[in-house]
Formats: structure tokens, C-alpha cells, sequence
């Protein structure tokens, strides 16, 4: 129960410890784009123009750094590119329990070493 009777929060409840992360089963499954325009939806990026242009550096880092973070594992099959995953992945932003999660599925991951900060 997260509330107690009058409806508070507990003391020490932090939301980033419940929030959930998906994962693929296979990083094979991941068959996105790596060229182009991608736009996502509002539960990935609730900005007015969710587009990435797959050719912008910065661009390619917020899309995957979104994507690992908010997206289904839906979303991550059609999305996310394997090759381009793993050579992003010391540079997306990623709150630690995400990062943790991906890491403890795919261990590949955590032998990539770390670039950005956990947020």
C-alpha cells in the first residue's frame, strides 16, 4: 500500500523506487530505425513535437535514453537498433533502477562501461 488510511504518502517513499521498467526478451529483437525521422508517442515523450531526427547526435541520445526509460518492450523492438543501442549506451541518461534493469537482463550491457550521469 503506498497511502496510509488518511490518504499520505509513507515517509521515505521515493517514487523513482517504483517505477517500472520494461526490457525486450533478446536485444536480437531490436530492429529499429537508424536513419531518418522518428516519432514517438505521449507516454515516451510528452513534448509537442516528439520527433527525433535519427541523424542529430543529440537527437539519437535523448530518443534512446527515452525509449529504454519509458517505452514497452514494444516499443524498444521497433525503436531501438541492437548495434546502435549497445554503441550509445555509456552516454544515455538513465535513472539508476532503469540502467540496473537493463544491465541485469542483458550483462553485455554492463561490460560498456558508463559515460552519463544516473539520474
Amino acid at each position: 500500500m503506498i497511502a496510509d488510511d488518511k490518504g499520505a504518502v509513507p515517509r521515505g517513499y521515493r517514487f523513482a523506487d517504483h517505477v517500472p521498467y520494461d526490457t525486450p526478451d533478446d536485444l536480437s529483437e531490436l530492429q529499429g530505425p537508424t536513419s531518418g525521422i522518428v516519432r514517438v508517442g505521449p507516454h515516451i515523450d510528452t513534448s509537442q513535437d516528439p520527433t527525433y531526427h535519427l541523424a542529430d547526435a543529440s537527437d539519437l541520445i535523448a530518443l534512446y535514453s527515452a525509449v529504454v526509460r519509458a517505452g514497452s518492450a514494444d516499443d524498444h523492438r521497433r525503436l531501438l537498433d541492437r548495434a546502435t543501442l549497445e554503441r550509445l549506451w555509456p552516454d544515455l541518461v538513465l535513472p539508476h533502477r532503469c540502467r540496473e534493469t537493463w544491465t541485469a537482463h542483458f550483462p553485455r550491457l554492463r561490460t560498456l562501461g558508463l559515460r552519463a550521469l544516473s539520474i
